[in-house]
């Protein structure tokens, strides 16, 4: 198969996923109020969406590495997910819906990281511009957002657990189109212990774990605190899309931005950024700010995982890529959120939009973690393959 048919099936695989991002990250949250939960509850349920990965990536990090294959374990965990998702419209009260998310997002949070390794192998190899494959899901992000959006004007909050099952049946799809990326395989992979000793890996790891920390709040209470503001799902929905318009640019323009500031300058221009983006929306609930606001989403998300996924792909061999990615994924993008976003529900309770400022704080950390990143790594390999 040629290159183009090669990026087309990786650009599919990604619109399926982000497709269900699409609804997770704006609307989940109205689903589990829907239940009755409270704002603390809910907070620690989005937790533990997040904190899933902690189990669910080193595990299957170490079943992916030693089988070489990608493609297969994807189908398996995709499979499990949709399946397993049917119990959500079953569930009433905080433990039964806790259970029921511990079962959906192991599988579904140990599936991103092989496809991100996947997509990243393919991509290598075929000379394909990550970012410009990587848009695709940005674009169904926004689709979806907006489309669910306005029908939640019509259609009641607990259609959401239905429309989630539904497109993880559309992921599982993609996966069986997926190219089968293998790894060739010796007798033992490498450990995964020099990676770990590694001090320029661990202030990868702090820096983007600091940016995507800071992303807490806004994933879980701002579309409960624009909705409180009198906003209307139709326009929460644009709000939230048009961030990911400005992300879209930046993917499509991803090869000059990678090559102009490079991985570490990537993941410092997140962190200054997000300081900007969260005193903003800490500060005001009106619409035209916020939309400008919104814009720096290309930098706070778009610039951090641009910036984190060419890291990978540069400073770690093939061999240890998955649980190189599974590594990223538990620490940055699962237990510093999962942790802080257990306390954003008594947080945003105390100080309601004020909690965007705590945010703000994280963001300057993440930056002042990436300085030394990006003054000491020289764009090499962090340890031998």
């Amino acid at each position: 198969m040629n290159g183009a048919g090669q990026a087309t099936r990786l650009a599919t695989y990604y619109a399926a996923l982000f497709a269900i991002i699409g609804i997770l990250a704006p609307f989940w949250p109205l689903w589990l109020s829907s239940r009755g939960l409270s704002p603390s509850e809910i907070g620690i349920l989005i937790a533990f969406t997040y904190l899933t990965r902690l189990v669910a990536n080193p595990l299957v990090g170490h079943w992916v590495d030693h089988r070489g294959d990608r493609k297969r374990p994807m189908l398996i965990l995709a499979a499990a997910a949709a399946a397993l998702c049917l119990l959500f419209p079953l569930a009433w009260g905080f433990w039964p819906i806790l259970i029921v998310t511990l079962l959906v997002f192991l599988p579904f949070n140990g599936l991103m990281p092989v496809g991100d390794s996947l997509v990243l192998m393919v991509a290598a190899r075929e000379k394909l511009d990550y970012g410009r494959v990587r848009l695709w899901g940005s674009l169904a992000f926004i689709a979806t957002a907006s489309t669910v959006g306005h029908v939640l004007e019509v259609w009641p909050a607990d259609t959401l657990a239905w429309m989630f099952f539904a497109l993880l049946l559309g992921l599982t799809l993609t996966c069986t189109a997926l190219p089968d990326a293998r790894v060739p395989l010796r007798e033992r992979p490498p450990p995964l212990r020099p990676l770990l000793g590694s001090g320029l890996f661990l202030l990868f790891l702090a820096a983007t774990a600091l940016n995507q920390t800071a992303h807490t709040v806004y994933y879980g209470f701002a579309t409960l605190h624009w909705k409180a503001a009198g906003l209307s799902d139709a326009t929460i929905g644009l709000l939230w899309s048009e961030g990911v318009v400005a992300e879209i640019v930046l993917f499509s323009l991803s090869g000059r931005a990678v090559a102009l500031v490079g991985p570490a300058g990537l993941i410092l221009t997140a962190g200054l950024c997000g300081i900007v983006r969260w005193t903003v929306l800490g500060a005001t609930t009106e619409p035209a700010l916020l939309a400008l606001a919104q814009l720096l989403h290309a930098a706070t998300f778009g610039c951090a995982h641009l910036g984190a996924m060419h890291f990978i792909q540069r400073a770690v061999p093939p061999s240890l890529s998955v649980r190189a990615q599974g590594l990223f994924a538990a620490i940055s993008v699962g237990l510093a959120p999962g942790l802080v976003i257990a306390a954003t529900g008594p947080l945003y309770e105390w100080l309601g939009g004020e909690a965007f400022w705590v945010m703000a704080a994280l963001s300057a950390a993440s930056a002042l973690t990436a300085w030394p990143l990006l003054r000491r790594w020289r764009g090499g390999r962090l340890i031998a393959a």
